[in-house]
C-alpha cells in the first residue's frame, strides 16, 4: 500500500489542497514537509500527537520532516480554536518550553540518512524582522478581507481578538514562506483546526515567489471517542508526553482502558502495525472482547514509542501486580507509581497504629465489627501479603521507604496509609 492509500484507509487526511496534485509530487520526488507546534506548555499531550505521527508515516516512505516549534508564534498565540484571548507567558518561559519540546519530538523521529528530520524553530527568522520590514514586505500581500474570512478570526469578531492574535495567521504564513524557500518544504499538515493558517501561507508562497511555485496543504481530522467526550484528558487532565507529568504507566493504561468502539480507530491513527495486523486485532475485538488484544497491542506500541521498552516493561510489570494483588514483586518506587491516586489517610509518623483502628479510621471497614470480620475472614492485606491477626500493628516494618503503606480490602480495593 503506498502513502497516500495508507493514510486514506486509516481515516488520517480530513482536507487537501489538491488530492491530485500531491500524489503526482509524491511519486515524483522526495518532498520535505512540515508541522509545527507552539510552546504554550513545557509538554506537549497525547492531543498534539496525530499531526506528527502522520509526518513520521512520510519519513518512513522516504520524505524529510521538518519540524517547527514555535518560539516565535508561542509568543503570539494561535486564535484557533480558542473563543478568547491567549495568556501571555513571559519570553523565559517560552524559550524554556521550546527546548523541552524539542527534545520529546526528537525521539519521534530518524534523525540519520537522507530524509532525517530537521528541527527549527521560528524565532530564529521571525525573530530578525523589524516592523516596517514586515508590514512592507510581508503585510501587503494578505488582504485584511481575506483574513476576516478565516473562521479562526470571523468566530471571534464578537467576543474580540487582538491585533495581536490577528496577525497570527500571518506569521504562520511566514513560517511556510521561509521553509519553501530555505528547504524546498512544499507540504505543510496539521490539526483540522490549522486549515485557515496553512491556506494563508499557500497564498503567501504563491505570491511572494515565482510563477512556477507549488506547494500544498493537508489537515489530520479532530481526534474524538466514541462517546463525545474529549480524547486525551482523564480525571486527573491532560495525559502528558513528560513522564513527570504523566508516568509511563498512567500512559499506559490510558491507551489499555481505550473502549471498544474507539480501539481500531486510535490502532490506525496512533500505531505504525501494518492493515493486516489491525484488521487481525479489529476481528479478537468482535469475536473475544473480553482478552482485550487490541487494547494491549495499542497499549505497548504506544507507550514503547514515546517512554521506551525499559519504561513499557514496567508498566506492564505493575499493571500485573495490581491486577494479581502481587506487590511483593514490585519496588516500593513501582508501588508508589500504581498507587498514586488510591484513597489515601494520614497517620502521625512516630506511631504504631492497631490495624484495626487504621481500617476504621481510614473508612476501609464501616465498623470496628466489620474490621475484624474483614480481618479473621481473610480480605484485608497489607503490601500484598494477608494479615489475619487481630492484634497486628502498622509500624515501621510496614511502612515502604518509611514513607507508606498499602491497605487492600477484597480483590481490587486499594488503599495508601501515608506518615506525615
Amino acid at each position: 500500500m503506498d502513502l497516500l492509500q495508507d493514510l486514506k484507509w486509516r481515516g488520517i487526511i480530513y482536507q487537501q489542497t489538491d488530492e491530485a496534485g500531491m500524489e503526482e509530487l509524491l511519486n515524483k520526488e522526495s518532498v520535505s514537509l512540515y508541522c509545527g507546534a507552539d510552546p504554550t506548555a513545557d509538554s506537549l499531550h497525547i492531543g498534539h500527537l496525530l499531526p506528527f505521527l502522520t509526518m513520521k508515516r512520510f519519513q518512513k516512505h522516504g520524505h524529510r520532516p521538518v519540524v517547527l516549534v514555535g518560539g516565535a508564534t508561542g509568543q503570539i498565540g494561535d486564535p484557533s480554536g480558542k473563543k478568547e484571548e491567549r495568556q501571555l507567558q513571559t519570553r523565559e518561559q517560552v524559550e524554556y518550553n521550546v527546548e523541552a519540546i524539542k527534545k520529546q519530538l526528537e525521539k519521534l523521529y530518524t534523525a540519520e540518512g537522507d530524509n532525517k528530520a530537521i528541527m527549527v524553530n521560528n524565532l530564529d527568522w521571525i525573530g530578525q524582522i523589524e516592523m516596517i520590514t514586515f508590514l512592507r514586505d510581508y503585510g501587503k500581500y494578505i488582504g485584511v478581507n481575506y483574513m476576516l474570512a478565516k473562521d479562526t478570526i470571523s468566530s471571534r469578531l464578537e467576543t474580540g481578538i487582538s491585533y495581536t492574535e490577528f496577525t497570527y495567521t500571518l506569521l504562520q504564513a511566514m513560517d511556510f514562506n521561509h521553509l519553501y524557500k530555505e528547504f524546498n518544504c512544499k507540504l505543510q499538515i496539521g490539526g483540522s483546526d490549522q486549515w485557515g493558517n496553512i491556506t494563508t501561507g499557500l497564498e503567501l508562497i504563491r505570491k511572494m515567489n515565482d510563477e512556477d511555485a507549488k506547494a500544498f496543504g493537508m489537515t489530520i481530522p479532530l481526534v474524538t471517542k466514541a462517546d463525545g467526550t474529549k480524547f486525551g484528558k482523564t480525571e486527573g487532565g491532560a495525559v502528558w508526553l513528560d513522564a513527570d507529568k504523566t508516568s509511563p504507566y498512567e500512559f499506559y493504561q490510558f491507551w489499555i482502558n481505550t473502549t471498544d468502539a474507539d480501539v481500531v480507530k486510535y490502532l490506525k491513527f496512533f500505531t505504525f502495525l501494518n492493515k493486516d495486523t489491525i484488521e487481525g486485532l479489529e476481528k479478537a475485538v468482535k469475536e473475544e472482547p473480553h482478552l482485550r488484544a487490541a487494547q494491549k497491542a495499542l497499549a505497548e506500541e504506544m507507550t514503547k514509542m514515546i517512554h521506551g521498552e525499559e519504561a513499557l516493561d514496567q508498566a506492564k510489570r505493575i499493571s500485573a501486580a495490581l491486577f494479581s494483588g502481587d506487590l511483593q514483586s514490585l519496588s516500593s518506587t513501582e508501588i508508589r507509581e500504581g498507587f498514586k491516586d488510591v484513597p489515601t489517610h494520614k497517620v502521625e509518623e512516630e506511631q504504631s497504629i492497631n490495624l484495626i483502628d487504621v481500617l476504621v479510621d481510614a473508612k476501609i471497614s464501616s465498623s470496628k465489627r466489620q474490621a475484624r470480620e474483614d480481618v479473621t475472614n481473610g480480605a484485608v492485606y497489607i503490601n500484598g501479603e494477608r494479615v489475619q491477626d487481630l492484634g497486628f500493628e502498622l509500624d515501621a516494618t510496614v511502612r515502604l521507604d518509611n514513607e507508606f503503606t498499602i491497605i487492600r480490602r477484597g480483590k481490587k480495593k486499594y488503599f495508601m496509609v501515608q506518615y506525615a
